[in-house]
C-alpha cells in the first residue's frame, strides 16, 4: 500500500492509576466500598462478615480495586463430611461481581489459634487430638494417609463446581500447614505431596492456580503439572532476623523454580502484619516496592488495612507499574478502504508494567459514525506482550454490507464476555464508552 495512502497515529502517554481487571490491591474478607479493619488488625479464615452496600465503590484510605480475596478454612467449608457449604463462596462470586471486582480463593486447613481455628470437629474425632507432628504449627499428621484422602476430595469437588468460573480470579493452591501456607511442605513424602497437588492441578484447567512459595521439591512439582504462579504472604518483613525481604525471598523464589513462573502466570504478595505496620518500624516502603516490582508483582493483599497518607504518592508509583501496563504508541492505517476488502493496520505497542496480561482479552477495532456501529475483531494475543516493546500488524475485513461514508475510527481492548471494552490504556484518546479514538477512515463503495 501507498505510503501516501496511509495515517500514522501517536497516541499521548498519561501517568494516571489505571484500575484494571488481575492487578493491583485486592480486598481482604470484604469488598469495595466497605468499612475498613480497625488499626492494625484483620480477619481470616472464618465466614465474610458481610457489610451493606453504602452507595459508593470508594474505599477509604485504600486504592480502589478489581478483586476481593476470600479465605476460608476447611471446617465451615465442610462442617459435615461430605457435605459443603458451597452458599459461603457463592455469595462471595456474587459480591464480589456486583462491586466490581473478580474473586480470588484460598481454602486453608486450619489456623493457628484455638478450636474454632481447628480443622473440621469430624475429622478431629476421626485423626484423634494428638499434635506431636512432623511440623512445630501443624495441627494435625498431615502424612496421615486420611488427610490427603479427605482434603483433596474438598478440594476435586471445589474445581468441579468452580473451575472456570467467570468471576474466579484464581485458586491459592494451598496443601498443608497453618493458613495453608505450606509450613512442612518439604517434610511431606514424595507420594503425598504428589497427590495434594495434584488435587488441584487437576481439577482446575481453566482457572489460574497460584502456588504458595514454600519448598522446592513442592513448587518444582507444581510447575511440571500446570503453568501456576506463586503466592508469598509476608511482604515487607524487614525486621531484626529471618527477614523475608532480604533472607527468604531472594533465594527462595530461585530455589523452588519459580523465577520466570510471572512470564505465563500472575504473581501476587500479601503483606507481613499491614501496611501501617511497615511504617510504624521505619521499614523503607520504596526499597519494598521495588523488590515487589523485580519479582513481577502483579497484585498485592493489604489485608484491607488503611494506607498511611502520607505514603499514597509511593502507592501510586507502586500502582503504575504493577501487573500489566498498556498503551498504543503507534498506528498506521489506510486512509480509505472498501467494502470487503482488508483494513491492514500496524502497531506498536508498549507495556510499561512488570508482567504480562494474563487473560486474552480481545483486541477489537471499531468503526462507527451516526448510523453505524461495527465491531472488528483482530486476533491478537494479549498475553504475549510482555514489558518492553511489542509489533502487532495485522488486518481485518471491512464487511460486505458496510455503508459508504465517514467513520470514526476506534481500538479496544474487550471483556472476556462482552463486546465492550474492559482494559483502560495509558494513553489519550479514551471516550465516555470505553473505546480510544484514533482518527477518521473513508469507506468507499
Amino acid at each position: 500500500m501507498n505510503n501516501e495512502n496511509m495515517l500514522v497515529v501517536r497516541p499521548d502517554l498519561i501517568d494516571d492509576v489505571l484500575l484494571n481487571p488481575g492487578i493491583g490491591f485486592m480486598t481482604f474478607q470484604r469488598f469495595n466500598g466497605d468499612d475498613l479493619n480497625k488499626g492494625k488488625t484483620w480477619t481470616e479464615g472464618y465466614p465474610i462478615e458481610y457489610q451493606g452496600y453504602k452507595g459508593t465503590l470508594e474505599n477509604m484510605n485504600h486504592p480502589s480495586t478489581t478483586m476481593a480475596y476470600f479465605r476460608i478454612y476447611w471446617r465451615f467449608l465442610e462442617p459435615e463430611q461430605g457435605e459443603y457449604r458451597w452458599d459461603l463462596i457463592d455469595r462471595a462470586l456474587e459480591t464480589a461481581r456486583l462491586r466490581g471486582q473478580t474473586l480470588m480463593l484460598r481454602v486453608a486447613p486450619y489456623g493457628i489459634e484455638g478450636d474454632r481455628d481447628d480443622v473440621p470437629v469430624w475429622y478431629r474425632n476421626m485423626v484423634g487430638a494428638g499434635r506431636n507432628w512432623l511440623s512445630r504449627n501443624w495441627k494435625i499428621n498431615h502424612e496421615d494417609y486420611r488427610y490427603a484422602e479427605y482434603y483433596c476430595r474438598l478440594i476435586r469437588a471445589l474445581g468441579e463446581r468452580y473451575d472456570g468460573h467467570p468471576g474466579l480470579e484464581s485458586v491459592d493452591l494451598s496443601i498443608v500447614g497453618p493458613w495453608g501456607e505450606g509450613e512442612g511442605s518439604e517434610l511431606l513424602s514424595e507420594k503425598n505431596m504428589e497427590t495434594l497437588v495434584n488435587a488441584y492441578t487437576d481439577s482446575f484447567k481453566n482457572s489460574f492456580l497460584c502456588m504458595l512459595l514454600t519448598d522446592e521439591k513442592t513448587n518444582k512439582y507444581g510447575l511440571t503439572k500446570v503453568n501456576a504462579g506463586y503466592r508469598a504472604d509476608c511482604l515487607g518483613d524487614m525486621g531484626d532476623a529471618w527477614r523475608h525481604m532480604l533472607d527468604i525471598y531472594p533465594r527462595r523464589i530461585i530455589a523452588s523454580g519459580m523465577k520466570d513462573a510471572w512470564i505465563k502466570a500472575p504473581i501476587t504478595f500479601e503483606v507481613c502484619w499491614v501496611v501501617q505496620h511497615w511504617k510504624d518500624m521505619g521499614w523503607n516502603i520504596d526499597y519494598i516496592i521495588d523488590q515487589s516490582l523485580k519479582w513481577h508483582i502483579s497484585s498485592f493483599n493489604g489485608k484491607s488495612s488503611p494506607i498511611p497518607a502520607e505514603w499514597e504518592p509511593n502507592i501510586n508509583r507502586w500502582l503504575k507499574k504493577m501487573g500489566y501496563r498498556l498503551a498504543l504508541r503507534r498506528f498506521e492505517y489506510p486512509v480509505s478502504v472498501r467494502p470487503g476488502e482488508k483494513l491492514d493496520f500496524f502497531s506498536w505497542w508498549e507495556n510499561s508494567g512488570v508482567a504480562p496480561c494474563y487473560r486474552k482479552y480481545p483486541l477489537a477495532l471499531r468503526i462507527r459514525n451516526d448510523k453505524s456501529s461495527i465491531n472488528l475483531n483482530t486476533n491478537a494475543d494479549i498475553r504475549k506482550w510482555l514489558p518492553g516493546d511489542s509489533l502487532y500488524d495485522s488486518g481485518v475485513i471491512i464487511p460486505e454490507n458496510a455503508a459508504g461514508g465517514t467513520y470514526e475510527l476506534q481500538i479496544g481492548l474487550l471483556g472476556m464476555y462482552s463486546k465492550e471494552p474492559a482494559v483502560k490504556l495509558a494513553m489519550s484518546g479514551l471516550q465516555l464508552d470505553g473505546w480510544y479514538s484514533l482518527g477518521n477512515i473513508e469507506i468507499v463503495c
